[in-house]
């Protein structure tokens, strides 16, 4: 078995909210919009498809033909407005299965990608892509089997609706929720369920709880969360490494300084999503894996 079918690996295209925001503020965390890779015994597993997507396709072009699975929590746009431009998408033998839940208005996630890329929006139809496109509707709370990867599905408190993701394999787990707005007066059972003694929790910390309650601009209501309600799930959850993620395009570089270096004070294993950065899952490994049977031959 390679190295690279042996690895859980979580890598960060994209980490901001609402727009992306490029500029000398944001060179240090990042401008595009959500987008997590997650590598999995070989497999490509993509979670949003926000501008960070444009990026990633551009490094998946040298590995060509690929095989991978798209993940999205809902269709706002800085979820899905680099799907046009993934590349890999446009040329045939590349297969991407895309997972996503049918919306209130009863709209499949096929549809709702068909419909950004007709005129007057775009120039180019989703059925110019030449890649198969295997369309899979998700039923929030029950999970999805990829070979021996359990990915479980739960609802999420946003507008419009929105699914989290929990991803394991070998006892390794990495959970992705975005976006999801806390209750004002318990913490919310499905993103506990899904966090639950995870190695890996990436979280929507979009604002701080003074811009939450702000009394002149208050975010009630928005659909998103702070990094302090961030810290209160990775307590109750039990999770070994929270990811503050899904950064508000108004938070420059030293803003997001300033949010690390309060939230380690308070939970130490709190790291600020950037992009570009790769976290390793840890996982089991049995004993004829990491001693292969070649190593002792004569």
């Amino acid at each position: 078995m390679s190295r690279i079918e042996n690895q859980f690996k979580v890598h960060f295209w994209g980490v901001r909210g609402s727009i992306p925001c490029p500029g000398p503020s944001t060179v240090r965390y990042g401008g595009n919009t959500s987008c997590v890779e997650m590598q999995v015994d070989g497999k490509h597993l993509i979670f949003d498809g926000g501008t960070g997507l444009h990026v990633l396709g551009q490094s998946l072009l040298p590995k060509m033909p690929i095989e991978a699975h798209i993940f999205f929590t809902h269709s706002h746009w800085d979820h899905m407005q680099g799907f046009p431009f993934f590349t890999p998408g446009f040329v045939k033998g590349n297969t991407f299965h895309i997972y996503g839940a049918i919306a209130p208005d009863g709209s499949t996630v096929e549809q709702r990608l068909n419909d950004q890329m007709l005129h007057p929006n775009f120039p180019v139809p989703l059925q110019i892509m030449q890649a198969n496109l295997d369309f899979c509707n998700v039923i929030p709370g029950q999970s999805i089997q990829i070979d021996d990867i359990t990915v479980e599905t739960a609802p999420l408190n946003h507008p419009g609706e929105a699914v989290g993701y929990r991803v394991n394999w070998r006892g390794g787990t990495a959970v992705y929720v975005t976006d999801t707005e806390h209750f004002p007066d318990r913490l919310d059972e499905n993103v506990l369920r899904l966090a639950r003694d995870a190695d890996i929790l990436i979280y929507d910390s979009t604002y701080t709880d003074e811009e939450y309650h702000s009394p002149t601009r208050p975010k009630i209501g928005w659909g998103h969360s702070t990094w302090q309600e961030a810290i209160k799930v990775a307590k109750a959850a039990n999770v070994k490494t929270l990811v503050i993620f899904h950064h508000d395009p108004a938070h420059d570089d030293d803003f997001l300084d300033r949010v690390g270096e309060e939230a380690r004070q308070i939970f130490p294993r709190a790291i600020m999503a950037r992009e570009g950065m790769e976290l390793q899952v840890p996982i089991s490994v049995s004993l004829s894996e990491s001693f292969p049977v070649s190593k002792f031959s004569a």
